[in-house]
């Protein structure tokens, strides 16, 4: 059994260290390349300012780690990011699964969304759409919802948009293809979201 400070140990881990350094590198780039972004990052928080001064609430969605995203910031929002505030109504359309293992199962999978959408989200509330690819059906059908109830619609997503970056009153779009960073960056984004909203929220 090798122990931390065996020579066995210590060349077992070098590609490892190598091998997370590598990829700590990839994501602070592009991290960093976000601050392009700023401006959209800054519409997206104004859209929810004016969304929950007015009286509306927040929606989220999306799959597998951008669905973990979407609990995580609805989580922010109901509770606080950094700051003693009122609470901000957010949901998750993520979270129930009766919900949406029927609907899936009734409808199919890429309604999982749109149905929820369409049963509880009304003009004047803002939809937060995460997808990695921007094109998920399910997020882009949920978001077509929201446009058909006059809701506004921000979607996060990676470097091509696809169709939901086309759906969406502001885009946030991450400038990589590779799933794992785009997901990285995207919680930092949120975070920034709530920070800015915290400016004016009390």
């Amino acid at each position: 059994m090798m122990r931390r400070g065996d020579d066995d140990w210590g060349q077992s881990i070098a590609p490892l260290v190598q091998a997370v350094s590598e990829h700590l590198e990839e994501g602070i780039a592009v991290k960093r390349a976000c601050l392009d972004a700023s401006w959209d990052i800054a519409s997206a928080a104004c859209l929810v300012i004016e969304t929950v001064t007015s009286g509306g609430r927040i929606f989220l969605f999306g799959n597998g780690g951008s669905a973990a995203d979407a609990q995580h910031l609805a989580a922010e929002f109901v509770g606080r990011f950094s700051c003693p505030r009122a609470p901000i109504p957010a949901v998750a359309l993520t979270t129930d699964t009766s919900v949406i293992t029927a609907i899936a199962n009734d409808f199919g999978y890429g309604q999982v969304f749109a149905r929820q959408v369409e049963a509880l989200v009304r003009a004047g509330d803002v939809v937060i759409a995460i997808s990695t690819s921007g094109a998920s059906e399910n997020t882009v059908e949920g978001a077509e919802a929201a446009r058909r109830v006059g809701a506004r619609v921000i979607a996060l997503t990676g470097q091509d948009g696809g169709a939901l970056a086309a759906l969406a009153d502001v885009a946030v779009r991450v400038p990589s293809a590779e799933t794992a960073l785009i997901q990285e960056a995207h919680i930092a984004i949120g975070h920034a979201i709530c920070a800015a909203v915290e400016e004016t929220w009390r």
